[in-house]
């Protein structure tokens, strides 16, 4: 009993230094990742949204004549269950091939992207590109964003920020709630979180992962559009698209700044689509949406050295590259969302998932290589 009561009071103890801290240092977004300990694929329950509105005239996916009737080995399967994918599509020349679901969901649920918003905030900064509402990827962000007009900031330009080379101190810790990709996540204030930076290398020699570039990313879309970042992605990609479905956007507070680095959340369907605009070069229709140099870049290895004082040969303009099949690239998002894109076979891969693979081979997921090898091989 005496143990008992004395873990007791190292519990209340630790709560209230907890609780403290968090008033006396504005961490107030602490309490609401605790409470919710882990990310989860449907946290848009617990954050305000806006409305990423469908076409009026929605463009259904086809089913390919051989639909569900794809060999479809056991030993994928078996990797996907291990790894709680509620979801795996695969489209082939504009026609669904194969799909199927877990869990409860459908081609209809939604789920939350992670960071495949990454790629999605990408296309609009090229969308505002083509507009003439950016100027060009070498623009200043300090053209944009105040805090970053003068002193050592005023050197990132809007090409270091798609290149995930800034030389911000942003600490990219996911399992840390002191972390600031915490505070981004759950926290109340997006603007003061993702300007509040301070810089440790030259902007465009070091390429690191940092969600805070995409947040700046989407800052910038909103003072260059006048618009919200979702309301600019409804108009210019979601509803060109022929989405069938509303897709949510999660915002800091009611009405405030999109969580451009995370948290877009639609169906598999949908978010396939995303993956046909990149395979057809940036067009909709035929017609560009993004210039098709522009386009190019976003899925070219930037070549910028990494951490391990090595080239970047496996990320361009916020996509993913497979550095095996340097054609190939995707959006990827922490629990194990992907949108895969394989050009010589025409071909969309996406997956939905509570949880990803550890195991990576030259920056590749497990099971994205495996889900690729399956769509080689198909």
């Amino acid at each position: 009993m005496r143990i008992l009561k004395y873990v007791f009071i190292v519990l209340v103890v630790l709560l209230g230094a907890l609780s403290a801290y968090a008033v006396l240092f504005d961490k107030t977004y602490l309490f609401k990742a605790v409470y919710h300990n882990f990310s989860a694929i449907d946290d848009y329950k617990i954050f305000n949204n806006q409305t990423v509105a469908k076409a009026k005239q929605d463009k259904p996916w086809p089913l390919a004549n051989q639909y569900n009737k794809l060999a479809y080995p056991d030993s994928l399967n078996q990797l996907l269950e291990s790894l709680r994918t509620v979801g795996v599509l695969m489209i082939k020349n504009d026609s669904i091939v194969f799909e199927k679901y877990w869990d409860g969901y459908s081609d209809s649920s939604l789920s939350g992207s992670f960071s495949m918003a990454k790629s999605i905030t990408s296309i609009l900064i090229g969308v505002a590109i083509k507009e003439g509402k950016i100027q060009s990827v070498e623009q200043p962000v300090g053209d944009f964003i105040p805090e970053f007009a003068d002193g050592e900031k005023a050197a990132v330009k809007i090409k270091d920020l798609l290149t995930m080379s800034s030389g911000t101190d942003w600490n990219e810790s996911y399992w840390n709630p002191l972390a600031v990709t915490a505070e981004a996540y759950y926290g109340a204030d997006l603007y003061k979180t993702a300007t509040q930076v301070k810089m440790v290398n030259q902007p465009g020699t070091l390429h690191k992962y940092k969600s805070g570039d995409t947040q700046l990313l989407g800052l910038i879309l909103e003072k260059a559009t006048g618009q919200s970042v979702g309301d600019y992605a409804a108009k210019h990609l979601w509803q060109p698209l022929g989405a069938s479905h509303d897709a949510l956007w999660s915002t800091d507070t009611k009405d405030g700044h999109t969580k451009a680095f995370c948290c877009f959340n639609t169906n598999a369907r949908d978010f396939a689509r995303i993956g046909k605009f990149m395979l057809d070069t940036g067009k909709i229709n035929g017609v560009p949406i993004i210039d098709s140099a522009y386009w190019k870049q976003s899925i070219t290895a930037c070549q910028i050295k990494d951490d391990k004082d090595l080239a970047c040969i496996y990320y361009g303009y916020q996509w993913w590259i497979d550095p095996q099949h340097p054609e190939i690239f995707y959006a990827r998002g922490i629990l194990g969302q992907y949108i895969i894109a394989i050009p010589s076979k025409k071909m969309i891969i996406v997956r939905l998932a509570h949880k990803a693979s550890k195991e990576r081979v030259l920056t590749v997921p497990k099971e994205v290589r495996a889900l690729i090898n399956w769509g080689l091989n198909s």
